[in-house]
């Protein structure tokens, strides 16, 4: 194809909208880190069903500044029935920076943030469970969006998906394992 040509066609992508296919718009790294357990290592048995089935405390940082929320998702890719949902968070305030261990299984927590159902389903957090065997991977993952979804409690993660369409400028993720034997 001549220059021109393209040159033209990438003009009229762009003055459509198209921008975005050409150049999607990079989401930042939030950086999420937990004092019970670090990146790839086994998550205590405190936070599993095995324990206290206890949330473990998590903190991130490297917010954008126009964060208006922040939501959560913990699911187990490894579970043999599909991925496996152990809690749903969402409408963190955007001056949150972490949660503290054994977060409350209420359907609003005292920031102000709506729990989710799990898979089970309940609401709240519901630790690690897998069938004995092979180390299953939970992953913790957060995203900043650019709106409060305000939403009422009990979403599952397909509905927080399909709401926070759009609106994730920032994301990251924390991977822990557990095992029963």
């Amino acid at each position: 194809m001549n220059a021109l040509f393209v040159a033209a066609m990438l003009g009229c992508l762009v003055s459509a909208g198209g921008a975005d296919q050409l150049n999607p718009q990079k989401v930042m790294n939030l950086q999420i880190t937990s004092t019970a357990f670090s990146e790839g290592q086994p998550i205590p048995a405190k936070y599993s069903c095995e324990g206290s089935d206890i949330s473990p405390s998590l903190a991130w940082t490297n917010t954008p500044a126009n964060t208006k929320s922040f939501a959560l998702i913990m699911d187990d890719p490894d579970a043999p029935v599909g991925t496996w949902v152990h809690w749903v968070l969402y409408d963190l305030p955007a001056n949150t920076t972490g949660l503290p261990e054994d977060v409350a299984k209420t359907q609003t927590i005292s920031n102000g943030a709506k729990q989710g159902m799990n898979t089970w389903p309940r609401l709240g957090y519901g630790g690690p469970c897998p069938p004995p065997g092979k180390p299953h991977r939970y992953f913790f993952k957060l995203y900043a969006l650019d709106t409060m979804l305000d939403l009422k409690p009990g979403l599952t993660k397909k509905d927080l998906l399909k709401a926070m369409e759009g609106h994730v400028l920032a994301e990251g993720q924390l991977m822990g394992t557990y095992q029963r034997k």
